[in-house]
């Protein structure tokens, strides 16, 4: 189960809202593991932000072809600053800029996530709707690997020393884990946070815990109760009380149509996120 180190991450760094929080996520984590680093900016277009014009495409070009070279403005002022931090931090990396529309941004980031070990964005801010809120979901949903999220508000190096891991017996608490065990081999301390006993016996926290234990990883289990609305504010207490840096969940959710839809404990961990949050889907 243990595997080794991630080699390669992508970052997706916001233009609608302030980079800082992946880009220190990110750099000091490809420090951390010695991985190539790849960035994403994104200058997002719209067709309804182009104004009828009664003369027809033709007309249009210019009009068009200045808010791609906007976009592309927007996108290369943020990896600006990303390069000057990952420079600083002599991380390998390479970054792009994208002018695009949500939905081309969207599927070009999401491929190229499926070739890397793990990605990572920071949180959607609550109090603006912006494309950058929308694809930190959509990667998670898309990427077809773990997705590291990081509060919007969040600052300065990333710690991964200590690590709970949020086990409830489900496929995707057990993917979540997998993909974090490059994490979760080297952390000083591990705690195991049960709400409510998993409905397989076969998957119970204590043979979770003799599983890590036969790696060398021990850990300490602690179960909670809950109802079902209060799960997500119960793990973040239960992760503050335990002065964790770092959790790992599975990440409920499916796409239906071109819509979202998050799992309710998803969908709240998203919104009010207080740490660093590992999600698999």
């Amino acid at each position: 189960m243990v595997k080794a180190m991630y080699t390669k991450l992508l970052v997706h760094v916001p233009t609608e809202r302030s980079p800082r929080a992946a880009i220190d996520a990110s750099v000091t984590l490809a420090m951390t593991c010695g991985a190539e680093l790849e960035a994403f900016a994104i200058g997002y277009e719209s067709i309804n932000d182009v104004p009828f014009v009664a003369e027809g495409a033709a007309a249009m070009a210019p009009v068009f072809e200045a808010q791609h070279l906007h976009a592309l403005e927007r996108a290369n002022g943020a990896l600006a600053v990303f390069e000057v931090e990952a420079k600083a931090a002599n991380v390998k990396h390479r970054s792009r800029a994208l002018g695009a529309s949500f939905a081309e941004a969207a599927a070009i980031v999401s491929s190229s996530a499926r070739l890397a070990d793990l990605s990572i964005v920071s949180q959607p801010d609550p109090g603006r709707e912006t494309c950058d809120n929308l694809l930190p979901q959509t990667l998670l949903l898309q990427a077809g690997g773990p997705l590291l999220m990081v509060p919007y508000t969040f600052h300065g190096a990333l710690n991964t020393r200590r690590i709970g891991i949020c086990w409830d017996g489900s496929r995707l608490a057990a993917r979540a884990l997998r993909d974090a065990m490059p994490l979760i081999s080297k952390a000083n301390a591990l705690t195991v946070l049960t709400v409510n006993e998993p409905a397989s016996v076969e998957a119970s926290p204590d043979r979770l815990l003799a599983r890590l234990a036969s790696l060398g990883l021990p850990a300490r289990s602690i179960g909670l109760q809950a109802d079902h609305s209060d799960i997500q504010a119960m793990l973040l207490s239960a992760a503050a009380d335990e002065s964790l840096d770092l959790l790992v969940m599975g990440g409920y959710g499916h796409s239906r149509l071109r819509e979202v839809v998050l799992g309710g404990v998803t969908r709240d961990m998203f919104r009010s996120m207080t740490m660093p949050v590992l999600m698999s889907h």
